[in-house]
């Protein structure tokens, strides 16, 4: 039975699309696919994860294996970092909302903490339309519910616009006090690499040691190195910078956005959470700890002709 809206309520709007709206359904797939990530305990002291948020018949699967790593003992709070698709943002944006409908179950927002971030002056907000537009937070919703799953939590949902490195660590260092907080999580959304002529990005390395071209209709990938083969390179030199000492991996990380032009549409709400990491870090205190457990292509590109979106999921410490 379909949800009446109710004041101040964001709905389900994906809901029937980019995932299912029957929660029997969905909840057995949540149910399935978390119950087939290796390994099956959660990580003590994960603060943070990034998964992807395409829909779920992509997506889903590799999704599961950053929620798997959450150990939800003691957690109240679940910041929600994800990327602007519809809308250009430049900052970051609140919800007006006070509560998120999704198939699996309410999520109220933490309405203090909200304000408490408004108060800043450095926030803007997100309409209500605007807001259900989105689908880089919607799709984390039905996952955050199952994983904490008869616990008493909220949510700080920030939907993070086409901010510079320098704004990234200014909301970063501005979020980094509530994400030290013992009874708070991260998650970042963020699909990878999304390649093809259909997304206008064709960048194609014709060897692993070979500097990368554009392939065009008329071009022929080397038979040794498909194109994802090529992709799979490509975001993979993203995710192993990102897990070397990712604390100062803030500028790396720009510094490959800028030569590979990689369109990983979380790259803004990644570059917040390094920022608050660097604002966290203390000589006296052990470095950050990134570490990728799913790597996943919706499809393996070998024309131009061809697309794919890739999936990445990871767990952080800090």
């Amino acid at each position: 039975m379909a949800r009446t809206r109710q004041q101040g309520m964001r709905m389900a709007s994906h809901a029937g699309d980019w995932y299912s709206n029957n929660r029997a359904q969905l909840e057995t797939q949540l149910t399935d696919w978390l119950a087939k990530v290796d390994p099956q305990n959660p990580v003590e002291g994960c603060k943070a994860i990034i998964a992807p948020h395409a829909g779920y018949a992509y997506s889903g699967p590799a999704a599961a294996w950053a929620y798997k790593s959450i150990d939800t003992t003691g957690i109240k709070r679940v910041f929600l970092l994800g990327p602007s698709h519809h809308i250009y943002i430049n900052g970051c944006a609140l919800s007006t909302c006070n509560v998120y409908h999704n198939i699996v179950g309410d999520l109220p927002l933490d309405l203090d903490t909200i304000r408490e971030l408004r108060a800043t002056g450095k926030f803007e907000d997100i309409s209500l339309a605007d807001d259900e537009a989105e689908h880089s937070l919607e799709m984390h919703l039905p996952y955050i519910c199952k994983v904490f799953e008869g616990k008493d939590i909220s949510i700080v949902p920030i939907v993070v616009g086409a901010i510079d490195q320098q704004q990234e660590a200014d909301f970063g260092a501005l979020l980094a006090p509530y994400l030290a907080r013992e009874d708070t999580i991260c998650v970042v959304s963020s699909d990878f690499c999304h390649w093809g002529t259909r997304f206008s990005y064709t960048y194609y390395y014709p060897s692993p040691d070979t500097p990368a071209v554009r392939l065009s209709r008329s071009s022929t990938p080397s038979a040794a190195h498909p194109i994802h083969t090529s992709i799979r390179k490509l975001d993979h030199d993203a995710m192993d910078l990102l897990a070397d000492r990712p604390s100062e991996a803030h500028t790396r990380f720009a510094e490959y956005l800028e030569q590979t032009k990689n369109t990983i549409c979380g790259r803004h709400p990644i570059g917040v959470l390094l920022g608050a990491m660097a604002k966290l870090r203390a000589p006296d205190r052990p470095e950050a700890e990134l570490r990728w457990v799913r790597y996943e292509q919706s499809s393996e590109c070998e024309t131009v002709r061809d697309s794919s979106v890739s999936y990445a999921s990871a767990w952080v410490k800090f």
